[in-house]
């Protein structure tokens, strides 16, 4: 198992640090988008498509983020779709962690499946309109969700259970806890303050997410960098009560050793239009 996870690992490194560095965004856009569709037909089929329909909902994906890119809206300011995207993930957030995973079932499976292809959408659009923005804005985004889940896990193995008897979801994700998410939040700011130290000394002509926030001063940037931990928290979340839901472990075997892409990228589905609902709104 170990074995898989590592060579999967490397691989999709080898493919996505060229497409990531290349001159032009759209290698990497491209790139995004084939995983975003493959995660479409990962949805059709946590929600009880079969087969063609989940390929249907995954080639609907590619052909409708195909028209996106073409119609050139990687280059406009959406901070409209941004902010109804925020808006409908915190709600739905609230909502579905209240009632839990018999919430779920509950909801027609039609909205179910229309809600998720935009979630879907909004993340590759969100993530391609990253990558025009600069590097280092899409990795300032993309590893504040990676740093959260690393501190979680090892807060939550020193410390979970010590300073809260209840867990954070039992019913949900029985081995996360409060402890987790604090040490979570703790590594946020961490990496915040650093990042914005890095581009200030070094003069970055591409602003960070981190030096976005911190215009409107160092309050707001640390209100910004928790805002985003706590949505990573609740994607990871959402998606393991959808899992629970369709009695299954990983969202598919597509990536050995790891599941399947929604599996890599659920906390990165509500952290990305954030970030960009704050890019759209505080720069220049």
């Amino acid at each position: 198992m170990l074995k898989q996870r590592v060579i999967t690992a490397i691989v999709l490194l080898l493919i996505l640090l060229p497409a990531l560095f290349y001159m032009s965004p759209a290698p990497f856009c491209a790139l995004a988008l084939v995983l975003i569709s493959a995660g479409a037909w990962e949805w059709g089929r946590l929600n009880g498509c079969g087969p063609m329909s989940s390929l249907g909902l995954g080639a609907l994906l590619a052909i409708v983020g195909g028209a996106t890119w073409a119609g050139g809206l990687l280059s406009m300011n959406l901070s409209w779709v941004w902010m109804v995207a925020t808006g409908c993930w915190v709600v739905a957030s609230v909502g579905l962690l209240r009632q839990g995973v018999p919430a779920w079932s509950a909801i027609p499976r039609w909205i179910r499946l229309v809600g998720g292809f935009l979630m879907l959408w909004c993340a590759w659009l969100a993530v391609a309109q990253a990558r025009v923005v600069g590097i280092n804005f899409l990795l300032s985004s993309l590893v504040l969700v990676w740093v959260a889940d690393i501190f979680a896990y090892f807060a939550g193995k020193a410390w979970g259970g010590r300073f809260t008897r209840s867990k954070l979801a039992p019913s949900i994700s029985p081995g996360k806890s409060w402890e987790g998410v604090w040490g979570g939040m703790v590594g946020v700011l961490i990496l915040a303050i650093g990042w914005l130290w890095i581009d200030q000394a070094w003069q970055v002509i591409v602003p960070s997410l981190y030096s976005q926030l911190a215009v409107k001063g160092v309050l707001f940037l640390g209100l910004g960098a928790l805002m985003m931990a706590v949505m990573s928290v609740a994607g990871d979340l959402i998606e393991s009560l959808i899992k629970r839901s369709a009695g299954v472990k990983d969202s598919s075997g597509l990536l050995p050793g790891h599941g399947g892409v929604l599996d890599r990228v659920d906390a990165l589905l509500p952290t990305l239009p954030l970030a960009m609902m704050f890019h759209s709104l505080l720069a220049p």
